[in-house]
């Protein structure tokens, strides 16, 4: 999660609070999607797994590498005890492959620090490789429980809507941003309140085309009460990816992560991208980031 900066004064809050958990909650038990992680007797890991899955990643292409993961690696000292090249192969082609590796670290700190169990306290998982404040409390709330605010994309941009009557919210995590999401938890359901306000936001409250005549709580919505105003702050820029090196280097890794477990040609990865310099480049940075390391003069293969 980024770090969270005071840049706007607190919002103020939903008069009738108690009606709009009970709608909301509500439309979440009628309408939420069957996702695998979110079943009853999912453990702390197999919830681990999927939010660090989650994180810039479609849940359509998310639910099938989970799966075969959970299969594979029931328990995080499963993980641990096999090589992190082995987390490189399993994660397929989801991207952002560092995640892969942060994932096999963090099992093997679960096996050492606490006993092969994943922590309940926040501030322990966050103290896991690779996990940050926003897993750290999606861990803690879906997991076990905790009454902790969680602020993912979808969450921003729903309180940013509903509450404080914005489009869109800032560029990035405010302070005042979580203060809000802290003070609009119930006492109770807490966990289940947090994924409904997500699932808002991926289903109906989208960040394109929402579809507000489906949003159960309109009447509700500060946003819609003035009009739906435009988005006035600075300009949102999307991720490019044609030609980029996150191109070339998910091409040179999926080239490795295919071919033998000896390792790969340096001369083959180079033919697999049409600009030399970048494919040299990208592989300099696969090596350095251990997403890929060196066997022998000439052959590059997952990390052992």
């Amino acid at each position: 999660m980024s770090r969270a900066t005071r840049l706007a004064p607190p919002a103020v809050l939903p008069e009738d609070l108690d009606g709009l958990h009970r709608v909301l909650l509500g439309w979440y038990s009628a309408s939420a999607r069957d996702l695998p992680w979110r079943r009853p007797g999912v453990c702390p890991w197999g919830v681990l797994v999927s939010e660090v899955m989650l994180q810039q990643t479609p849940v359509a292409r998310v639910e099938p590498v989970w799966r075969s993961w959970m299969e594979r690696w029931p328990t995080p000292a499963d993980l641990a005890a096999e090589p992190p090249g082995e987390a490189v192969r399993a994660w397929g082609r989801l991207g952002y492959p560092r995640r892969a590796l942060r994932l096999h670290a963090a099992a093997g700190a679960v096996v050492e620090r606490h006993g092969g169990r994943v922590p309940a306290d926040p501030d322990e998982l966050a103290a896991l490789p690779g996990v940050g404040g926003y897993t750290a409390a999606a861990v803690a709330a879906f997991a076990h429980g905790a009454r902790v605010p969680v602020v993912d994309s979808n969450v921003r941009r729903v309180l940013a809507r509903l509450v404080q009557g914005r489009e869109l919210p800032p560029p990035h995590l405010t302070r005042a941003e979580v203060d809000l999401a802290r003070a609009l938890l119930p006492r109770r359901r807490a966990a289940t309140w947090s994924v409904a306000v997500m699932e808002l936001g991926a289903l109906v409250c989208t960040a394109r085309s929402p579809r507000c005549e489906a949003c159960p709580v309109l009447d509700r919505c500060r946003w819609q009460s003035l009009g739906r105003p435009a988005y006035d702050g600075p300009p949102r820029r999307g991720q490019a990816w044609t030609g980029t090196d996150r191109q070339c280097r998910g091409t040179l890794l999926r080239v490795v992560r295919e071919g033998p477990a000896s390792g790969v040609p340096v001369s083959r990865l180079e033919a697999a991208w049409p600009d030399a310099t970048q494919a040299s480049r990208c592989l300099g940075s696969l090596l350095e980031d251990g997403l890929v390391e060196q066997a022998g003069d000439d052959l590059v293969r997952l990390p052992a």
